[in-house]
């Protein structure tokens, strides 16, 4: 990088343009990748005392450029630097930190770029300096090996089962001592999961730099339909808060489910084969009021239950809801519809066979409270026989809302997706099966 050019980067962008129209061919390369004339702020690196960097910021904030670039900063003026490239699996390291849009290659000048070694799971600069390729969710793999740097990217997402992330973190502090500038950037999206807390909590004195930024801090440079969307979707939503605010969303004390049990729950695919597959609905009281919870859930050949689908309408009349309900039941395939009937009893079966007669139905009765017939699923949850199949943002809010005691703290007045879950769960895993006894004559 040619520091000669950092001076322009506070010019307004006329004064920027003339001087790179008056420039030679090799001088406008140059001049295209210095990222400094580019950058926000808050995508270069802070100055003085620290050892890790967190960029906690939402989707599009330009956190993965941002990384990419710090460690080509590195990499171009120490030929004996030895980096560690981090993220919850090898082939995401290589898709995103390595060969994205917004990784290490492509921000380098074409004369200057590393060459990837996938075979060795390597980078390595023409200067000498090399990075070298490691997941998550192997954290042995980081016991022994040397670095003087690191880059970890979504450590938000990184493997929780047998605390393999916090391993993966501990093992890569303990080999981070060759040179004597040992410094770790770590770019995330905010989850409440133990290590992100843990790096929060050495904010100052030398310990992390917290870098905050929202999604809409690089609006200038995302599409305004993507903006759009995700404003329209999750607006209002605590995930909004999460994905889009950069908000470190914390549970509520004494919950009965919390993100970070979520999080261990989750799983990016559902397996093809189920056992049975149940839609579950919460008809609302009005259609001016509360939503239709619609929950798709599935019973897996593992003996584990998942959501499939938060299929939930708001504000929607009785034929728009049970239309809905009909649409989720043919595109899941459903062995059965579970719908509470303590709200209008025989009329949500009638509404419901009214938008399809062969509508696979059972009416459920609630002889407890919400957060009574909650507690057992979440159980579920806490023993690894629940799983999310995706990301449920506003069924998730709902799920932290429901107390120890009775009470739900919200978002809303009822959650009425969470019920739906409840029903869906129950259903597959707590409701006893008959089987048929065959009596010989």
């Amino acid at each position: 990088m040619n520091l000669a050019f950092d001076w322009l980067a506070a010019e307004p962008a006329e004064v920027r343009k003339r001087i790179a129209d008056a420039l030679n061919d090799a001088e406008r390369a140059e001049f295209e990748y210095h990222w400094g004339l580019s950058a926000r702020a808050a995508q270069l690196a802070p100055d003085g005392d620290w050892r890790v960097w967190l960029i906690m910021a939402g989707r599009g904030f330009g956190k993965t450029r941002a990384g990419a670039e710090w460690v080509r900063s590195i990499a171009e003026r120490d030929c004996t630097a030895r980096i560690a490239l981090v993220s919850s699996s090898l082939a995401e390291a290589r898709a995103v930190m390595v060969e994205g849009e917004s990784g290490i290659i492509a921000s380098s000048p074409p004369d200057r770029a590393p060459i990837f070694e996938a075979s060795l799971r390597r980078l390595r600069w023409p200067n000498g300096a090399q990075a070298q390729l490691f997941s998550a969710a192997e954290p042995e793999s980081l016991r022994g090996p040397q670095h003087s740097h690191a880059w970890c990217d979504e450590i938000g997402k990184w493997p929780l089962g047998a605390d393999r992330a916090t391993r993966c973190w501990d093992n890569l502090l303990m080999g981070l001592r060759l040179g004597n500038d040992l410094k770790i950037a770590v770019t995330t999206t905010p989850r409440a999961v133990p290590l992100v807390q843990r790096l929060i909590k050495t904010e100052g004195s030398g310990g992390a730099h917290v870098t905050r930024g929202s999604t809409y801090d690089n609006a200038d440079n995302l599409p305004a339909r993507f903006l759009d969307a995700i404003e329209s979707e999750y607006a209002g939503s605590q995930l909004a808060r999460q994905e889009i605010g950069g908000e470190l969303v914390t549970d509520i004390e004494g919950a009965l489910w919390n993100r970070s049990l979520i999080e261990q729950c989750r799983e990016t695919a559902s397996p093809c084969e189920h056992r049975r597959v149940v839609i579950a609905v919460d008809p609302p009281v009005s259609a001016s009021g509360d939503e239709c919870g619609i929950i798709a859930a599935a019973l897996g050949l593992d003996g584990k239950a998942r959501v499939l689908a938060d299929c939930s309408v708001a504000k929607a009349q009785p034929d728009q809801w049970a239309k809905a309900v009909a649409t989720a039941a043919r595109e899941w395939n459903a062995d059965r519809v579970i719908a509470e009937a303590n709200q209008g009893g025989a009329m949500v079966e009638s509404v419901l066979r009214a938008a399809e007669t062969n509508l696979p139905v059972k009416l459920v009765h609630a002889s407890r409270g919400k957060v009574a017939r909650a507690e057992p699923v979440a159980a579920l949850y806490a023993a690894g026989r629940a799983a999310h199949c995706g990301q449920f943002g506003k069924l998730e809010d709902q799920m932290c809302g429901f107390m120890l005691g009775g009470d739900y703290a919200g978002p809303g007045r009822s959650p009425d997706r969470a019920d739906a879950l409840v029903w869906a769960m129950s259903e597959l895993m707590l409701t006893p099966t008959i089987s048929p006894r065959v009596q010989t004559l």
